[in-house]
């Protein structure tokens, strides 16, 4: 049974994809920026950007009835390579434990404010 996970996202509406989709177990997480979805501002600094995308990621986990713990795969898409560094602390603290698969990528983002985006793949009971 496939279900839609929307966040409030204007993106979503504007691009019409979903934040997250449950098909059975598995669960597919879009990419997800730095943004705070309920005033859509972004803050300058990656490390904040970091942390604001896995409360995301998280509040989308958590309507699929999954956790962090979930989370098999994790792809990081960042313009500069050099700011994937000073956030490991912070994905370190959501992924250390759970030691999912993982890709970092070097590429443009949709916006020049984005400097960090993470995409995660789960499967409920994965833990």
């Amino acid at each position: 049974m496939r279900r839609a996970i929307l966040s409030g996202s204007t993106f979503e509406e504007q691009v019409g994809y979903a934040r997250a989709v449950v098909d059975g177990d598995w669960v597919h997480v879009s990419g997800t920026t730095g943004f705070d979805y309920s005033t859509m501002t972004i803050q300058e600094d990656v490390v904040a950007q970091a942390e604001q995308c896995l409360a995301n990621i998280g509040a989308a986990l958590t309507e699929a009835d999954c956790t962090f713990a979930d989370v098999l795969r994790v792809t990081y898409y960042l313009p500069d390579a050099a700011d994937f560094e000073p956030c490991w602390p912070v994905l370190r603290k959501a992924f250390g434990e759970v030691r999912p698969a993982a890709t970092m990528l070097v590429c443009g983002l949709s916006d020049p404010r984005m400097r960090i985006e993470i995409e995660v793949t789960a499967r409920r009971g994965a833990r």
